[in-house]
């Protein structure tokens, strides 16, 4: 056995040698990893014993991308490309072995070999576009010309990690091993190409798939149409179109110069840095400091739900598809029945679209029982409260928690505002109450705010990180305050675009501002589909606020075709001559002079003081980080994933002495709901980033 480098071993079976690459945790590409395999191609090539030559990887996996900690700074070593080159003309062939996955960069190393072998369970992929990316490697037109560009366009575009038995139907990889086996698989197969005679086949020249779709547009003009709703405001989606465009257009090498501008545009923009920051947030998130990563987890075996409303329903949903049993208590029969009938009919809608089967709808609904009996909770792990947002409601079930309840399980509410310390005030074992703040609709909404009360153990919270990771969750563990992280911050935004429409803006132009930003809508189209009338109280309401005059009139948003906006039978909304007229005589009933509004003060008043509310939060401590509230924002409340959430928003993009400046230049003139945070004012003294400050 030869030692390449630090990362590449070289040893020679008979004819065949095999390059072992090893460069933990993925094996990604950087620098001693292209240094092994430009090398190691090199020597294997130089001796003549050696007639084939196979790449491996140790560990678990093959190649998964690219060392993204590089972007951005001056390479070092081969380049990627010049690897690629050496393996691509080499006199010798190469067949990549693949297992774990071959992703990214890794994926266009494999393109570059003659042959590709891979195991059962391996993946195939090019995911760039997750990171506002394209494959920057020749992967854009590689890939079209060995699967054909509808094939290709799938890939790219969704980012899909491909499994081998698929792969191998398409081309992309020439042999399946025996799993467990790939090395003597993967020599097997290089001797199956020498004793055949097989060609070395180049990718790169392989032309007859990208031929076949040349004068068919429709292949992109179609696919396009297919995605604009789902892709709306990103840039790399179209990026990768356009290059697969090329790949069927144009020659290889036009092609590449294509990907590599289109490439270097999106590496060095707005949209692709967001995306990276928003890659390392999902995974910082998850860091407690001052939480041993090793300390004891509560097991959870089995969970109790209170509550069998469309919040109770859909929490139950998450542990019943994660295979944990679920008891869901109500006080009566009657909701109890209806919330186990909507969980079924939930399950049913899915299995009629083919997500899951009709076993998996038996087997998620046989997991959920219910009952009326709070003593059906005994034996639960962990206990859910998901009842109406009241304190007296609330406390009095936790008290009777207490006496139920078995020593050491959880007890957790869904609160989405209350104050969790009163409510761990009532029982004898504070250390065990937890908020777990799920967002509606519970089994579809992928952010868990996970609320730690003053004397919430180490224990109760390291459980319920872990716990919202077998249940598919991102949670953001935040602290005790009003509204918690999400929901203060969107008070901010709720308040100023209320008051904007008595000042001279219209609830559509207010919503046009922000989805056109990039959220998935506005905040009066929002309560509109979430009902006026929620949380209304018809016998107190006395026309005090735009709001009570729609729902006094009736007008309660999508579901009685009427609330800010007037809806069709298909519920298209258009904006309302009568809600405009409202508006125009609150205004002038409460002497608010009315005046025209411009879409940067309706940006900047929405969005500035949310941003100044996130800073507030990182001095109170109530969050650890500047990017865990931007996850919040990113997965609970729609913020576009390529604006990087709110916090990395206001500091990369707008500029935090900009931020400042305004809500100083606000506070003058609009008063104090405009104060600036003091840490934001102090970082902007210090000239300091969220990172260097320790957030």
């Amino acid at each position: 056995m030869t030692k390449i480098n630090d990362v590449m071993t070289l040893e020679n079976e008979g004819d065949i040698a095999v390059l072992s690459l090893n460069s933990p945790p993925v094996n990604a590409l950087s620098a001693p990893v292209r240094e092994g395999i430009f090398e190691g191609v090199k020597a294997a090539i130089a001796d003549t014993s050696v007639k084939a030559i196979v790449l491996i990887c140790e560990g678990r996996t093959f190649i998964a991308g690219a060392d993204i900690t590089e972007f951005g700074k001056k390479p070092v070593g081969p380049s990627l490309f010049e690897a690629q080159d050496m393996i691509e003309n080499s006199s010798k062939p190469v067949i990549a072995a693949i297992h774990g996955t071959a992703l990214g960069g890794g994926l266009e190393v494999a393109l570059t070999c003659h042959y590709r072998v891979a195991v059962p369970s391996a993946k195939c992929g090019l995911p760039e576009v997750n990171l506002g990316l394209l494959p920057g490697a020749g992967g854009t037109q590689r890939l079209p010309r060995i699967v054909g560009p509808e094939a290709a366009l799938q890939m790219m575009v969704t980012g899909a990690h491909v499994p081998a038995p698929v792969c191998l139907k398409t081309g992309l990889v020439d042999s399946l091993a025996e799993e467990g086996a790939l090395r003597a698989g993967a020599v097997a197969f290089a001797q199956k190409v020498l004793s055949d005679g097989l060609p070395l086949k180049k990718v790169r020249d392989s032309n007859e798939k990208v031929e076949a779709a040349r004068g068919k547009p429709e292949i992109f003009s179609d696919f396009r149409k297919s995605i604009a709703r789902k892709t709306r405001g990103f840039l790399a989606p179209e990026y990768n179109i356009q290059c697969i465009e090329a790949a069927v257009n144009l020659p290889f090498d036009e092609g590449v110069a294509v990907e590599r501008k289109l490439f270097g545009e999106l590496v060095t923009g707005e949209q692709s840095a967001a995306q990276r920051h928003v890659f390392f947030a999902e995974r910082q998130v998850w860091k407690i400091p001052g939480i041993d990563k090793d300390i004891p987890l509560i097991p959870i075996n089995k969970v109790g739900i209170i509550g069998a409303g469309t919040m109770g329903g859909g929490i139950s949903m998450n542990f019943a598809n994660a295979g944990i049993p679920v008891v869901i208590v109500e006080r009566d029969q009657a909701p109890l029945d209806r919330g186990l009938g909507v969980i079924r009919k939930n399950y049913e809608n899915t299995a009629a679209k083919g997500r899951i089967s009709a076993d998996d709808v038996e087997t998620r609904t046989g997991l959920i029982s219910g009952s009326t009996d709070m003593n059906a909770l005994a034996d639960c792990d962990l206990i859910i409260e998901a009842v109406f947002e009241n304190m007296d409601v609330k406390q009095d079930i936790f008290r009777k928690l207490d006496e139920i309840c078995k020593e050491g399980a959880i007890l957790a509410t869904n609160t989405s505002a209350l104050d969790i310390n009163e409510i761990a005030s009532v029982v004898k074992r504070p250390e065990a109450v937890i908020g777990l703040h799920f967002f509606s609709p519970a089994n579809v909404m992928r952010l868990l705010e996970v609320v730690r009360a003053d004397k919430t153990s180490d224990t109760v919270i390291a459980t319920s990180m872990a716990l919202a990771k077998r249940i598919k969750k991102i949670a953001a563990l935040v602290g005790v305050c009003p509204g918690f992280v999400g929901n203060r911050i969107l008070a901010q935004r709720q308040r100023e675009a209320q008051k904007l429409i008595l000042e001279g803006a219209m609830p559509w132009d207010v919503d046009k501002v922000l989805f056109d930003f990039g959220l998935p809508m506005g905040p009066f189209a929002m309560s509109d589909l979430a009902g006026l009338d929620l949380g209304w109280q018809a016998d107190k309401s006395n026309s005090s606020t735009i709001r009570e005059v729609l729902c006094e009139m009736d007008r309660r948003g999508q579901k009685t075709s009427a609330g800010f906006y007037d809806y069709d039978e298909n519920r298209k909304s258009t904006p309302s001559p009568v809600v405009a007229k409202i508006i125009e005589e609150f205004s002038e009933k409460h002497q608010i002079k009315r005046r025209e509004v411009s879409q940067e003060e309706i940006f900047e008043r929405c969005v500035y003081p949310m941003i100044n509310e996130g800073v507030k939060i990182l001095e109170e401590g109530k969050a650890i980080r500047a990017s865990d509230i931007d996850i919040v924002w990113i997965n609970g409340y729609g913020w576009p994933v390529y604006r990087g959430g709110p916090m990395h928003y206001g500091e990369k993009v707008i500029g935090l002495d900009k931020v400042l400046a305004k809500m100083k230049e606000f506070e003058k003139t609009l008063g104090p709901d405009f104060k600036p945070a003091a840490l934001l004012e102090d970082m902007v003294a210090q000239g300091k980033s969220f990172a260097q400050m320790g957030y």
